[in-house]
């Protein structure tokens, strides 16, 4: 079989085939996967959504910088050390193996906790305040979740089990992979599997699902109802989603005979849903509440940041016209002469260099001859 039938991703009930290759080109001998830059594309339009909204969140987007720099370290590093812990048998035996991710193996509610964990830090020391920084961290993390489960079809992996449905999809990648492990599937969740047969793209339901929460929770956040709300609605919504889709997975990390990622999803459903009924309730007791965005607080380090950058400005112009005025106070004349001596010099240095050129080369020849 060759690489192009190999990489062959079909759609049988559609009638659709096409070749689909994990690696996307080489660069000074290094190949880089698409798998590496879906995820990287939902990074950038997570940064880009997010940095655009942070003011209107009260959020000074100078300080959130390194916020969200750490955040992402931690979310790679959380995302990597969860998946390798939940899979230790497959590392156990080479340790060497965990630092190489581009061929997969991040787990999603790792990162969140990895992202969270540094990004908590960095904001405290930073004095920035998390909960809506949190806010905006949901609607990215959907954004990136949305674009970047595409690297796992780039990949061949993230599918289900068989499907009679017409976007059912199978490639001899996911058939040797389910011919592998039909028997594990089999004694860990009770499902049979036919290699043979279309399988359910959970990748695309998933990518889907985040791309739906995003827009919805896009719509609610000029109505929320505390700082913390949006980011326990995406831990709800995300979690909901993934209990039904991480039942179709045959590829899900597992404790036993339960799916890890099933529970907690089911986890997450329930302290999103406790927290902000128990927020909601409390604010309803206390009357009122005040915005993060509203207070004295926020207002001052986003006047801080737009006053050094509106300083840093005006340098630069005040630069740019003294340098106009010095020109435009000079006659033609002058600029002329300035312009002639500006030559002359280059001249003289240009001479300089070359009779200094000659000096040095007549006295190695000397020194050659003594």
């Amino acid at each position: 079989m060759n690489s192009a039938e190999w990489n062959m991703i079909s759609f049988p009930r559609l009638n659709i085939e096409f070749p689909v290759y994990s690696d996307a080109f080489t660069v000074f001998g290094i190949t880089i996967k698409w798998y590496g830059i879906m995820i990287m594309l939902g990074l950038l339009f997570a940064f880009i959504y997010c940095f655009r909204r942070m003011k209107s969140f009260g959020i000074d987007d100078d300080r959130a910088n390194d916020v969200v720099f750490f955040g992402f370290i931690g979310a790679v590093i959380g995302a990597r050390l969860y998946y390798v812990f939940m899979s230790w048998d497959n590392y156990k035996d080479n340790i060497s193996s965990i630092f190489s991710i581009r061929d997969g193996g991040l787990a999603i509610y790792g990162g969140i906790i990895g992202a969270v964990i540094f990004g908590a830090v960095t904001a405290k020391i930073r004095k920035v305040r998390l909960t809506p920084l949190l806010d905006l961290a949901g609607m990215g993390f959907l954004i990136g979740q949305a674009i970047g489960r595409w690297g796992n079809f780039f990949n061949h992996e993230c599918f289900g089990c068989n499907t009679a449905l017409p976007w059912g999809m199978t490639s001899p990648k996911i058939q040797a992979e389910l011919s592998a492990n039909a028997y594990r599937i089999s004694e860990l969740t009770g499902v049979t599997v036919d290699p043979a047969l279309p399988v359910h793209p959970c990748f695309l339901y998933e990518s889907l699902w985040c791309a739906l929460g995003f827009i919805l929770l896009h719509l609610y956040s000029k109505h929320r109802k505390f700082d913390g709300e949006l980011f326990l609605m995406y831990i709800g919504w995300y979690g909901l989603g993934r209990m039904f889709i991480e039942g179709l997975r045959t590829d899900s990390l597992m404790a036993g005979h339960l799916r890890i990622s099933q529970i907690v999803a089911g986890v997450c459903v329930i302290i999103s849903i406790v927290s902000i009924f128990s927020m909601r309730h409390k604010i309803k007791m206390d009357g009122e509440y005040v915005f993060y965005k509203d207070t004295e607080e926020s207002k001052e380090l986003i006047a801080q940041t737009e006053k050094k950058y509106r300083e840093a400005e005006e340098k630069r112009a005040a630069k740019k016209a003294e340098k106009h005025n010095k020109d435009a106070e000079l006659s033609p004349e002058d600029r002329l002469t300035d312009d002639e001596n500006d030559e002359n010099s280059e001249t003289v240095k240009e001479n300089d260099t070359e009779e200094n050129s000659i000096t040095e080369k007549e006295d190695i020849e000397n020194g050659t001859n003594n």
